[in-house]
């Protein structure tokens, strides 16, 4: 573990100069942000907010990270290559902002920004096995590393775009993702992962009071998919690297969020018939307020669910005996909650549904008996004015 007091010192300085930056940096980005149009409008029930508010808030974090990393973090082959992805998937998520690109265009050129990356050296040689009766304790991924390693950036990339749903959302949850993180390469002295850690760990911070409930700006796709990225390719320099069992599960752990309602909205639309790239309102965050919750309530349900994997990953690194009880307990208490809201979901979606119909039911045959619409007083009673 790190316990120089020069180590921790500097991790705590990337930490609070990127949050400044970020900080003092938003402001900026929102005036930048209304000149050139890049204006969230509510024009469809996917959205929350209820007037228009600007986007690529994002650039902030950028710049937090960008510049927290460049002074704190020696610049290796490998973060080259994550920093000259980033910017692409930076400028491409402002071009989004702006125009609101296909999701084609968008998928290739990540594709592109993670293959600079990965050429670059952040490449998942090896994974543990995950049977543990096996006699080979990893797998070697030989020919097979590059495109792994491709497809990993690019899930997370998009698996954090897709909960950016509510205000402060998936901006708190990357937060919880790099501190556990920060803490994990803490425990395996890994200095490097640990600054790029808190330097992204405060950028989300120093945004954070500008975008929770309600948000005065968004980070949009800016923002979003370079906090997927920057979380895929740390996560290739911390996390796969360990020969351990315990390598297998902690990416999982801690990306666990956005991973799962990934994998079920693709589910979903699959089984609808539908493409698993268009939007719906079926997300984990959507079915939290449609049972109930105001925004800051599920976002705080979010958090608690996002922090307990994230602990979880921290303890499968640290004790012995208790690995596997804390995991099966953590996904199991996930996998409850998200089977919760599925069901209740279900249920509300379908009690809507027959509220409707017995109010089509009740209109159809309120017109039947008076098909002038004029009420009890017929043309000349109150409901005569609306009459077209």
């Amino acid at each position: 573990m790190i316990t120089e007091l020069p180590a921790i010192a500097q991790i705590a300085a990337a930490l609070v100069s990127a949050m400044l930056i970020s900080f003092i940096a938003t402001p900026v980005v929102k005036s930048l942000a209304e000149k050139v149009g890049a204006v969230d409008v509510p024009k469809d029930n996917r959205r929350m907010h209820k007037h228009p508010i600007p986007r690529m808030g994002g650039l902030a974090i950028f710049l937090g990270f960008l510049l927290s990393t460049l002074v704190f973090v020696p610049l290796s082959t490998p973060l080259r290559g994550m920093l000259l992805g980033g910017v692409i998937i930076v400028v491409l998520g402002i071009i989004d902002d702006i125009h609101a690109l296909p999701a084609m265009p968008k998928f290739i050129v990540q594709i592109a920004a993670a293959l600079i990356a990965v050429l670059h050296g952040n490449v998942i040689q090896v994974l543990s096995n995950p049977n543990i009766f096996s006699e080979n304790p990893y797998w070697v991924l030989g020919p097979w590393a590059i495109p792994i390693s491709v497809i990993w950036i690019v899930a997370i990339t998009n698996a954090v775009n897709l909960i950016d749903g509510l205000d402060g959302l998936a901006v708190g949850v990357a937060t919880i993702s790099s501190l556990t993180m920060l803490v994990i390469a803490m425990l395996v002295s890994d200095n490097l992962v640990a600054l790029m850690m808190a330097a992204l760990a405060g950028s989300c911070v120093g945004f954070l009071p500008y975008n929770h409930n309600p948000a005065k700006i968004f980070m949009g796709d800016t923002g979003s998919t370079f906090l997927g990225f920057v979380l895929a390719t740390v996560s290739i320099q911390g996390l796969f690297k360990f020969y351990t069992i315990v390598s297998f599960a902690v990416p999982f752990l801690m990306l666990g969020l956005p991973l799962f309602d990934t994998c079920f909205a693709i589910l979903r639309r699959l089984s609808k018939g539908q493409n698993p790239m268009s939007p719906d309102r079926s997300h984990v965050h959507h079915r939290l307020i449609d049972m109930g919750f105001n925004q800051k309530q599920a976002v705080a349900i979010l958090y608690v669910i996002s922090a307990i994997l994230g602990l979880s990953a921290v303890v499968l690194t640290t004790s012995g005996a208790l690995k596997a009880m804390v995991l099966l307990c953590a996904l199991g208490f996930a996998g409850l909650i998200a089977a919760r809201i599925s069901l209740s979901h279900s249920e509300h979606q379908e009690k809507e549904e027959e509220k409707e119909a017995d109010a089509y039911a009740a209109e159809s045959h309120d017109h039947l008996r008076n098909p002038s619409g004029g009420g009890e007083d017929g043309p000349s009673g109150e409901g005569a004015g609306e009459q077209t």
